[in-house]
């Protein structure tokens, strides 16, 4: 049973997506003609939000994982008072709108997170409703309940095929994440075929398999029976829940149930038979008739009295526990305590040294105490990652009766704790890492090894595009893990990762390198931070003969000349390789030549900082520059020039200990001197 004024508002929806799709010669008019029913009865009856303040912490949270659709969500922004205008639509994938091909957050108001790459939306909702759910177990208390709100998706088909929805979705059901509702936009047709083509499998098993509660719609344009599954599905807090509303893509249109009506505009003469199928005037277009728009503006009202009641409530909470409301008000403002970093250790100089995951295990528990947004944890490798906080307690479901589960000893099992176990899903912690992110009140990090960062490279352009302030760390960086041979060594891996726009990586060179490094990842609030890291010991350096550590954050800097004159040579590296450079120096310097060693952990860091300072630490007349990495050489051209010189690895590695393969490599002093006599040989020839 649909009334009137909710088929008008419906009406609305479609039409305001179909004429931007049309207006534009480009987009997907498809979804919006068939799923409008869902979202209008999610946007009007339950979705809390305030469009007057876009971003009120307690608000839910709204995914459109189908990012195609965009048209839709923007309708709805449009019709609800987030301040997009119709002028805004009007403009739709247009140079400089507001209203771009696919959703981004920070573009548009109202808009959580970009989505457009199947399945990452999905995935970043999980996200979303583990962060709503740690809040709310960590600052809740009987008889104030402040954080309290669902996260919502609407997903396509194509979302569901991706694997990050299925990593996604096993994790979630066995979270019991009961405030995560998924709307399955379930038309029977993908972009280009029906899905008896490629998708036959049947969803509602397989999500009630993996543990979530699951509803059918059997007609996607009944609003009392889409209405029923939305309230059967809230009721239901010990299972996410996945609710399949069969829908037709390019409802009303010629183009009906037709892969032609997924992505392509469907042309005048089709709008007009579409208009005429509906009973919808032909003219204007973008017709947002007064009885549907008083209707949608509502929520102006409704979201005002929402968040006024919840600062009320805020309120009193601050009176009963001021400590946490503090903690808790810090938190969703993204401001880092008082003293955060006070406990971060300085490392002795040591010859053995430790590996600088090992350190980095250190410093996160050293960070850990005073951060209470820091969360996070590894895919099933907290034991070779060191990102396991302890006495930080697991995020997990508490032990429900007669269960026989045995907690960890940092606390038992509680959503209350910060360590997050993502089991072997790179892909989908990346992607859920960035829901926590864009939540908001957390610092969310994730950890593999580096050479399974190829598993989470969407979430981290995402989160590069979205700039989003997620932390990774990326362990077992080089071929100097050893023994597990070419499918675990990275090779070209910190070149491809270099590649990503807005994004901060550091590959620290000992311990203390390490201690800044994540030091910057806490300050940085723009962008995600990588932290690359060895399985292996590094010494840690003579800081009182070496440059202090500090310098990491230029990206890179001298750590020291040896000999008296002015440098003829300088060799460069990241990570474990600063080392074997600073030894082939001591070799090259007792045979007379002057030599510049550069520590460089951060080339965008590097970059960012004035021409003067980069010609300080590269002076341009010194063109005799040898870079040396565990990696390809891509890249690095720009640093050495076009007279320079690169040891790196050109191929894959091989299955032998770590000291066999560096010698096998050519990453040796021996090596490393010969390379740089070479060098320096060669500059002496061209210039005669």
């Amino acid at each position: 049973m649909t009334d009137k004024l909710d088929r008008q508002c419906i009406d609305t929806l479609r039409f305001l997506s179909v004429d931007m799709v049309q207006q534009a010669n480009s987009g997907h008019p498809g979804l919006p003609l068939g799923a409008a029913p869902m979202a209008y009865v999610l946007w009007s009856r339950y979705l809390k939000h305030h469009p007057s303040n876009p971003l009120w912490p307690d608000r839910d949270r709204f995914v459109l994982s189908a990012g195609h659709g965009s048209a839709l969500l923007y309708a709805l922004l449009h019709v609800t008072g987030y301040g997009l205008s119709i002028d805004d639509i009007k403009r739709f994938r247009q140079w400089g709108s507001k209203a771009p091909g696919h959703p981004e957050r920070g573009h548009t108001a109202g808009v959580e997170v970009t989505t457009g790459p199947l399945g990452q939306g999905f995935a970043n909702a999980v996200g979303m409703a583990i962060a709503e759910a740690q809040l709310a177990a960590r600052y809740n208390r009987d008889g104030h309940r402040i954080v309290d709100h669902r996260t919502w998706v609407i997903a396509s088909d194509g979302d569901l095929m991706e694997g990050v929805a299925s990593e996604a979705a096993s994790l979630a059901g066995h979270l019991r994440l009961g405030k995560l509702v998924c709307l399955y936009d379930n038309n029977a047709v993908t972009l280009s075929a029906g899905t008896d083509m490629t998708f036959t499998e049947d969803r509602a098993k397989r999500f009630e398999a993996y543990g979530w509660r699951v509803l059918n719609v059997d007609d996607g344009n009944d609003v009392e029976a889409i209405d029923a599954a939305l309230a059967a599905a809230c009721a239901d807090t010990l299972k996410p829940s996945l609710i399949l509303v069969r829908t037709h893509l390019g409802f009303g249109s010629p183009e009906q149930d037709s892969f032609k009506a997924h992505g392509s505009p469907l042309g005048d003469a089709d709008v007009k038979k579409t208009k005429e199928a509906l009973g919808w005037p032909l003219e204007p277009p973008f017709l947002v008739p007064a009885p549907a728009l008083a209707r949608f503006r509502e929520a102006l009202n409704s979201g005002m009295s929402a968040e006024s009641d919840w600062n009320e409530r805020v309120a009193a909470y601050g009176q009963a526990f001021p400590e946490l409301a503090l903690e808790l008000l810090q938190r969703l403002r993204g401001e880092l305590p008082d003293g955060w970093d006070a406990g971060v250790p300085t490392f002795a100089a040591d010859a053995k040294g430790m590996a600088t995951r090992v350190a980095g295990g250190k410093v996160l528990n050293a960070l850990a105490p005073r951060l209470p947004a820091l969360a996070g944890g590894s895919a099933d490798l907290d034991p070779s990652t060191h990102t396991a906080m302890k006495g930080q307690g697991d995020f997990n479901p508490s032990r429900m009766p007669n269960e026989d589960s045995e907690g960890s000893d940092a606390g038992g099992w509680s959503y209350a704790g910060r360590n997050i176990h993502f089991g072997v899903r790179e892909h989908a912690m990346g992607a859920i890492v960035n829901g926590m992110a864009a939540h908001g009140g957390f610092i969310g990090f994730g950890s593999t090894f580096l050479v399974f960062c190829d598993y989470m490279r969407p979430p981290i352009r995402l989160a590069a595009l979205m700039g989003l302030h997620v932390v990774h760390v990326f362990t077992h960086d080089s071929l100097a893990l050893g023994e597990d041979g070419p499918t675990h060594q990275p090779v070209e891996q910190l070149a491809n990762l270099r590649a990503i726009p807005r994004l901060t990586l550091l590959r620290p060179a000992d311990a203390n390198e390490t201690a800044v490094a994540w030091k910057i990842a806490i300050e940085t609030r723009d962008r995600p931070v990588l932290l690359v890291l060895t399985r292996q010991d590094v010494a840690t350096l003579d800081r009182s003969r070496y440059a202090s550590a500090e310098g990491v954050r230029r990206g890179a800097y001298v750590l020291g000349d040896a000999g008296t004159a002015a440098p003829s040579l300088i060799l460069v590296a990241s990570g474990s390789e600063v080392g074997l450079i600073l030894a082939a120096a001591e070799r090259l310097s007792s045979e007379g030549v002057a030599v510049r060693c550069v520590s460089m952990p951060s080339w965008d860091l590097f970059e960012m900082q004035p021409q003067s300072y980069r010609d300080e630490v590269f002076p341009p007349q010194v063109t005799a520059r040898l870079a040396v990495e565990l990696g390809v050489r891509q890249g690095w051209d720009r640093y050495v020039g076009a007279r320079g010189d690169m040891l790196g690895v050109d191929d894959y590695g091989a299955s032998a200990l770590a000291q066999v393969l560096l010698e096998k490599y050519g990453f040796t002093v021996e090596k490393v001197v010969a390379r740089a006599k070479e060098l320096l040989s060669r500059q002496v020839e061209s210039s005669h």
